[in-house]
């Protein structure tokens, strides 16, 4: 099978470093594991004691994956980062400390199962700034707040807003205004300290160093920057932190020199993607690779192959097709033969399939 390979010394190295700058600018962070998929093995190699007691929390979207990190630490702080369904409450209360809300129905429901446990559980609740996924309407905020800050069972810690992520909305100073104003409005209105600010993730964190988010925002959710080196605000690695941390690799499990065009009438029965290709009539012979991946594990959109010479010809359910053309080396010599590998870059959602696929072994060192 392909490997999804992880190196687990940089990852930590890469949050070592983050947790240094946030906390230089008195920002508290919760680490964001959802691309890990709740892998107990990966989880454990990842929250030792020095990297928990860094964090202010650790942020998951799916309670299997809360309950396993609960497994490794009990102690650990963790943050259920999107909507709760209500049918879900009574694990949610039990798995997560904190949890983001939008909902005052939902919060009322977690206020009695947390009275049920004899618990207080905390909430942020999420304010809709452009993004148009998770969140309050801003001009309802008021009467929101007003339904929920005084439940017996919940404690309202913060506020915060999710962007970048469906429309890709950017974080601008603006937007992350609006929020410190909001803060000040409840605070003001109710009489009540409100702790969190929860307003910047990894697609923020460049705008800090160009000094365009406000003070006020004292609280981040940051996945890909940890996992990956990088900021999605511009696909770059921020700062110093390292960018090689997974890598996949295939095996070449057929070789052959063929055409470059299929022979028979094209129908609409297959079920996999292809190149575009632009003929100029002529059909010509190169040598392609069938790498042990397709569809069901990844999308190869999302993956970058460290050859440069090869190009990507198509994908099925389980097979990946890559033209190798003469498949010679700078010597003239056969570069690849049949149980060779080729190594691919992955992004954070082809990690997030691989760690889903059980198609896909996983080499975590």
């Amino acid at each position: 099978m392909a490997e999804l390979v992880v190196k687990t010394d940089n990852i930590i190295k890469n949050i070592q470093k983050l947790d240094t700058f946030l906390k230089k600018r008195d920002i508290r962070w919760s680490l964001v594991s959802k691309v890990l998929s709740g892998d107990l093995e990966f989880l454990k190699k990842i929250l030792t004691d020095d990297v928990v007691e860094r964090l202010h929390s650790v942020g998951e979207s799916r309670l299997s994956s809360l309950k396993n990190i609960k497994k490794i630490n009990p102690d650990i702080t963790t943050i259920y980062i999107k909507p709760p369904a209500k049918q879900l409450t009574r694990s949610i209360v039990q798995c997560a400390d904190i949890s983001v809300n939008t909902s005052a129905e939902t919060i009322e429901i977690l206020n009695k199962e947390a009275k049920k446990q004899k618990k207080i559980h905390k909430v942020i609740i999420f304010i809709e700034l452009g993004e148009l996924r998770e969140g309050v309407l801003r001009e309802n905020i008021v009467e929101f707040y007003e339904k929920v800050f005084n439940l017996s069972n919940i404690e309202i810690i913060g506020i915060g807003s999710n962007l970048g992520c469906m429309y890709g909305i950017e974080p601008t100073y603006d937007k992350l205004v609006q929020l410190s104003l909001f803060k000040q409005l409840l605070e003001e209105t109710f009489n009540r300290k409100i702790d969190l600010i929860s307003g910047g993730s990894s697609i923020t964190l460049p705008l800090i160093k160009k000094n365009l988010v406000p003070a006020s925002i004292n609280h981040f959710r940051i996945g890909e920057a940890a996992f990956f080196g990088t900021s999605p605000l511009d696909d770059r690695r921020f700062n110093d932190l390292s960018s090689d941390t997974f890598s996949l690799h295939a095996n070449i499990i057929e070789m052959e020199e063929k055409w470059n065009t299929p022979d028979g009438i094209i129908g609409e029965g297959n079920v996999g993607h292809t190149a575009e290709t632009q003929s100029d009539g002529q059909t010509t012979m190169s040598y392609r690779a069938i790498l042990d991946f397709g569809l069901l594990d990844v999308d190869v959109n999302d993956l970058q192959v460290k050859d440069k010479n090869v190009k990507f010809v198509g994908t099925t359910s389980d097979m990946t097709v890559y033209d190798l053309g003469q498949n010679l080396n700078s010597r003239l010599k056969q570069k690849y033969q049949v149980g060779n590998k080729m190594f691919f870059k992955p992004n954070y959602m082809a990690v997030a399939r691989c760690m889903n696929s059980k198609f896909v072994d996983l080499n975590i060192k």
